[in-house]
């Protein structure tokens, strides 16, 4: 059985990657395509414990850049080979909302961590299991930040990793056009000011052509979509 793809999705925050993850596994499951969708951090049961510490929990607030870091990467440790190598080694095709290319420029870049270390310990976590396509969505920090805004969260719920000043945002922005240039074969960089459909279809434009194994479906055969996108998928079943 030949090895599934793996495509991760990257951005700053408000940059809409969750929808274009949610419209690109519809897609390629009408061209006949098995997807599996996983985010970081989260994908487990254990990474989902990791993930509300890291965002959501009121301690999250003292945390040192050390120590999400190291979250981060245990986060990914247990997704890699509970979830994607499992997967890929099956055939499907695996799209992960964030993945180690987001330490890179969070940890490694924004919070001015050590740059060797951060690689060093993306390795660790990572091993072999790399993507075959990362697709950033490049959005100003202005656009980024007026979308967050629009987010509609339960009362109370605050996600520290919303919380930076604007300087740390235009980092996280800087650093991915960086990793674009500098790795021009992974890394397909999208102007993610378009409207969703035009995302949409520029994506998919890049992966048919990547992975020729699948067709470019109809539009007749796509309209059904939007209540595919309504599933929750993002979060492991309990």
């Amino acid at each position: 059985m030949s090895r599934g793809a793996f495509i991760t999705f990257e951005g700053s925050e408000g940059c809409g990657k969750s929808t274009q993850v949610l419209r690109l596994a519809a897609r390629l499951e009408q061209a006949g395509g098995r997807v599996l969708i996983t985010r970081e951090p989260g994908g487990t049961a254990i990474g989902e414990k990791i993930r509300d510490l890291l965002q959501f929990a009121p301690e999250s607030f003292a945390m040192t850049p050390e120590t999400e870091l190291l979250l981060f990467e245990a986060s990914r440790s247990q997704l890699v080979r509970e979830t994607i190598r499992p997967a890929l080694e099956q055939g499907t095709v695996v799209i992960s909302d964030r993945f180690f290319d987001s330490t890179t420029v969070y940890q490694g870049i924004a919070r001015k961590l050590e740059p060797d270390i951060v690689a060093a310990l993306n390795n660790f976590a990572v091993g072999p299991n790399r993507p075959d396509l990362t697709i950033i969505l490049d959005v100003d920090v202005a656009t980024a930040r007026a979308r967050m805004l629009r987010r509609v969260r339960p009362v109370a719920v605050v996600d520290r990793m919303e919380q930076e000043p604007i300087e740390f945002y235009e980092r996280v922005c800087e650093a991915y056009r960086e990793l674009a240039t500098r790795e021009p074969g992974r890394f397909l960089l999208i102007d993610g000011a378009q409207s969703p459909d035009e995302i949409e279809n520029e994506i998919w434009d890049a992966v048919s052509k990547r992975f020729p194994m699948f067709t470019v479906p109809e539009k007749s055969q796509i309209e059904n979509r939007k209540s595919k996108m309504s599933r929750a998928r993002l979060c492991p079943s309990t």
